[in-house]
């Protein structure tokens, strides 16, 4: 048992110390719900995926662009 504590002490000091030297960046924390940022639209969302989608419905035999 005290080799796997002395174990889990020697990784934690060095990834700690690998963290401070700046070789692995520190790990990114979840922003809070009330926070907004900057979120990737989706094709669903995008008016123009949308308008395309609607006239390929109605058309399916009109070739791509």
């Amino acid at each position: 048992m005290l080799v796997v504590i002395l174990m889990a002490v020697a990784v934690y000091m060095t990834v700690r110390l690998i963290q401070r030297r700046g070789i692995m960046p520190p790990a990114q924390r979840r922003s809070s719900p009330g926070k907004s940022s900057p979120r990737p639209v989706g094709p669903d969302d995008d008016p123009d995926f949308l308008r395309d989608l609607d006239r390929k419905r109605r058309h399916p035999e009109d070739p791509e662009p």
